[in-house]
C-alpha cells in the first residue's frame, strides 16, 4: 500500500495505537462516553475520535490531523497562556453552579440550547442561572433551529442582557443569512445589540468553509482542528477568514487532554485571539488519559502534555470497541493513501 503524505506507515500507526474511554459527568451531545484512539509517534501524540455517525471521509480528515500531531508537531507558539470558555451542558438551572465550579476567573460561558426534548422556557432558565455567575455568555444551538425558531429564541434569550454570540442557530448556510438578516431587525426595533451569528458546523463539515462568510451568513468563525484536518490548515482557514474580518474562536470536539494539545497548540499559534476559546471541556469528563490542567485566571496552559500510562490501561475501551476503531482507523488510513493528502505543508 502507498504510504500517506511520505509520513508513518499503517503499521507504525497502529503500534502506537491505544483506544481508550472516558467516562463523562454529564451527557453532552447525546453521549455519556468518549471513545477515542490516542497515537504515540516521534513527535508526541494525536487523538483520532471522530464522532462514530461521521463516515470514513469525514472520519479521515480527523486522522490526518492526528497524524500531524504525532509525526510533525505543534506550530510556532505566540503565547504561553489561552483563554477559554466555562462549558454548559443542557442541564438544569440549579446544577449549573457546579458546572462552572472547574472554570474559575473565566469570564466567558458557552451554554447549550436548543436540545432535542426541551423547551425555549429551559433555555432561557439555563442562560439564566449562568448569568448570575458569568456575565459574558455565548450559546450554541448546533443547527437545532428553524429560522423562525431563532429569532423567537434569541429575541427571548436577549431580554435580560446581550450574548457575544448565537452560534449555529440554524443548520444550512442561507438560514443564517436569514437569521442574521432578521435578527438585525428584530434587536434594532427593541434597542437591543445586534446578536453576531457564529458558524461552526458550516465551517468544518463544509467543503467550502468560507462559503458561509461570503454570503454573509457568520460574523464570527468557530474552527475545530480535528475537523479541519490539523493545527497548520486551522491556521490558514484563520488567515484566510481575517481577509474577510471574521475572526476565529477555536473549540474543541470533546477532545481528551491529547486532542486538547492540539487545540491550545494551534490556539496558541494565532496572531490575534480576540474571543476566550472553547478548549475548557476536559471538566466533562470524569476522568481524562492525563492529570487535568488547571484553569487560572480562566486560561489554560498551551504546553503539550503525555497521557499517563496508568490511566490509558486503567481507560482502555472493551476489546469490541477497540476492534472497531481500529479498523475504522485503517479505511481512514486508506482513504489518505489514495488522495495522497499532504500533512507536512
Amino acid at each position: 500500500m502507498t504510504v500517506p503524505f511520505g509520513g508513518p506507515s499503517l503499521a507504525d500507526l497502529l503500534a502506537g495505537a491505544r483506544v481508550v474511554s472516558l467516562p463523562m459527568r454529564v451527557r453532552f451531545r447525546g453521549i455519556t462516553t468518549r471513545e477515542a484512539v490516542l497515537l504515540e509517534g516521534p513527535a508526541g501524540w494525536g487523538e483520532f475520535a471522530p464522532f462514530p455517525e461521521y463516515d470514513d471521509a469525514e472520519a479521515a480528515t480527523w486522522l490526518r490531523a492526528a497524524i500531524e500531531a504525532a509525526w510533525l508537531g505543534p506550530p510556532t507558539p505566540l503565547r504561553e497562556r489561552v483563554p477559554i470558555n466555562a462549558t454548559v451542558p443542557a442541564i438544569a438551572p440549579q446544577q449549573v453552579p457546579e458546572i462552572l465550579a472547574p472554570f474559575p476567573g473565566a469570564r466567558t460561558a458557552k451554554v447549550k440550547v436548543a436540545e432535542n426534548g426541551q423547551t425555549l422556557a429551559e433555555d432561557v432558565a439555563r442562560v439564566a442561572a449562568v448569568r448570575e455567575l458569568i456575565d459574558n455568555v455565548r450559546v450554541d444551538a448546533n443547527g437545532g433551529w428553524t429560522v423562525d425558531e431563532a429569532v423567537t429564541a434569541l429575541d427571548a434569550l436577549t431580554a435580560d442582557g446581550p450574548l457575544e454570540y448565537a452560534e449555529q442557530p440554524c443548520a444550512t448556510v442561507p438560514e443564517l443569512v436569514e437569521v442574521r438578516r432578521r435578527l438585525a431587525e428584530v434587536m434594532n426595533r427593541h434597542g437591543r445589540r445586534r446578536v453576531p451569528i457564529a458558524a461552526d458546523e458550516s465551517i468544518r463539515r463544509a467543503e467550502d468553509p468560507l462559503k458561509v462568510v461570503r454570503t454573509g451568513g457568520a460574523d464570527v468563525a468557530v474552527v475545530k482542528v480535528a475537523p479541519l484536518g490539523g493545527m497548520r490548515r486551522l491556521l490558514s482557514l484563520a488567515d484566510d477568514l481575517a481577509g474577510h474580518g471574521v475572526p476565529v474562536v477555536v473549540s474543541s470536539a470533546l477532545d481528551t487532554a491529547v486532542g486538547m494539545n492540539a487545540g491550545l497548540a494551534a490556539a496558541a499559534a494565532l496572531p490575534a485571539l480576540p474571543y476566550a476559546c472553547g478548549l475548557g471541556t476536559g471538566g466533562l469528563f470524569v476522568t481524562d488519559v492525563a492529570e487535568p490542567r488547571q484553569v487560572a485566571d480562566g486560561s489554560l496552559a498551551a504546553h503539550p502534555i503525555a497521557p499517563d500510562q496508568t490511566r490509558l490501561a486503567e481507560l482502555g475501551a472493551p476489546p469490541e470497541r477497540a476492534q472497531w476503531w481500529l479498523a475504522r482507523l485503517r479505511r481512514c488510513y486508506e482513504l489518505l493513501a489514495v488522495s495522497g493528502d499532504a500533512w507536512d505543508e
